[in-house]
């Protein structure tokens, strides 16, 4: 009976051990392209990604959703947002499928961000052109935006060809959604408005940071557990960090070049994104056509990590891909994807893949 059955036990591990469990597949991506017409693109891209057999597919682009160069989903009823960025600006909210909800103006020119608080079904847009923010309220059904109240900025900084005037570039809700924020370039300014999640309000706003004379900052991105924030200025080429109050206001803490060490050509900083642990973040330089990779400790200070070239020409935008290890920058006047990996370390390394997208300006995930 002993014998018997330390047998049949080594036969059961035996067979065990020859069955071969099949690895879990990975999750497809995708991913769409806005782009500008007047750079040759022809709509809204759809992007497919297999991981498993590490492949990229650009598909057909949807006509007629011109120039779109920022969306954001998880709207009500699944709704996706796109703004057209043309001096009559418009934000569209699109069905899964890319059906049309509905469109509601901006009520300024060339809008170009979007930010949106899925719990009170709010939404704001930064209006670049005319310098100014809209704030919508979504259909809580549909998700298709009301009529905005409009905020104008005022004011102007030293550098006449690029600050002439406002130019609103960035809008994000803060972390404990008291605020929201909005980045001018043109007045050199980080601006507050106190958010009222349960009322569907926003007050007046009242300047939440100064940057440096002519820095012209862009965007903004949060650490995900410190009270810090980092704004990459687009005419200084410069990475801010920011000591963020609980009164919405920053404080400047340090500055970094986002440009390698000696360069002395034109360049403009572009997009910014942190990691969803805190421990890199990632600048674009355009002109200077590279990334550069920061690594950031445990108090959340920036330290250089790497510059790697971008893969083509004018990197606007970039998608972290972090579940797939993958960055996609959007190089816009080359009119490429270029596709690296990250690594463990958070370093770049250039793949050799490459996409055409004509005017590829904002990327989004599904």
């Amino acid at each position: 009976m002993t014998d018997w059955t330390m047998t049949r036990r080594s036969a059961l591990t035996a067979m065990a051990a020859t069955i071969a469990v099949p690895a879990a597949a990975k999750r497809s991506v995708r991913l769409i392209a806005g782009t500008y017409a007047r750079e040759g693109g022809k709509g809204l891209y759809p992007i497919a990604y297999d991981p498993d057999r590490d492949r990229w597919q650009v598909e057909a682009a949807i006509a007629g959703v011109d120039d779109a160069s920022f969306g954001v989903g998880g709207g009500p009823g699944g709704a996706y947002y796109l703004v057209r960025e043309k001096t009559q600006g418009e934000i569209s909210a699109y069905a899964p499928g890319w059906t049309k909800r509905g469109t509601a103006p901006t009520k300024g020119a060339d809008p170009c961000y979007i930010t949106l608080d899925r719990a009170s079904g709010c939404l704001a847009v930064a209006n670049y052109s005319s310098g100014g923010v809209a704030f919508h309220r979504l259909d809580p059904r549909t998700g298709v935006p009301g009529d905005p109240v409009l905020f104008d900025h005022v004011g102007k900084g030293p550098n006449t060809a690029r600050q002439e005037g406002p130019h609103a570039h960035w809008v994000g809700f803060s972390p404990d959604r008291r605020w929201l924020h909005s980045i001018d370039l043109g007045t050199d300014t980080l601006y507050a408005y106190r958010f009222d999640p349960t009322a569907r309000t926003l007050a007046r706003p009242v300047v939440a940071w100064h940057a440096d004379s002519g820095a012209g900052p862009r965007h903004l991105v949060h650490h995900p557990r410190l009270p810090r924030a980092y704004v990459v200025c687009e005419l200084s080429n410069t990475l801010v960090t920011l000591d963020a109050g609980a009164d919405g206001r920053f404080v400047t803490r340090s500055r970094l070049s986002t440009l390698p060490a000696g360069y002395r050509g034109a360049s403009q900083a572009a997009h910014i994104a942190i990691d969803p642990t805190g421990r890199r973040l990632y600048v674009s330089n355009r002109g200077q056509n590279g990334i550069a990779v920061f690594a950031l400790d445990a108090a959340g200070v920036p330290t250089l990590l790497q510059h790697i070239a971008s893969g083509g020409d004018w990197p606007r935008f970039f998608l972290l891909l972090d579940d797939a290890r993958r960055m996609v920058v959007a190089n816009e006047r080359s009119g490429t994807l270029a596709i690296f990996t990250i690594g463990l370390d958070g370093k770049l390394s250039a793949t050799g893949q490459q996409l055409a997208v004509p005017g590829a300006v904002f990327l989004g995930r599904l």
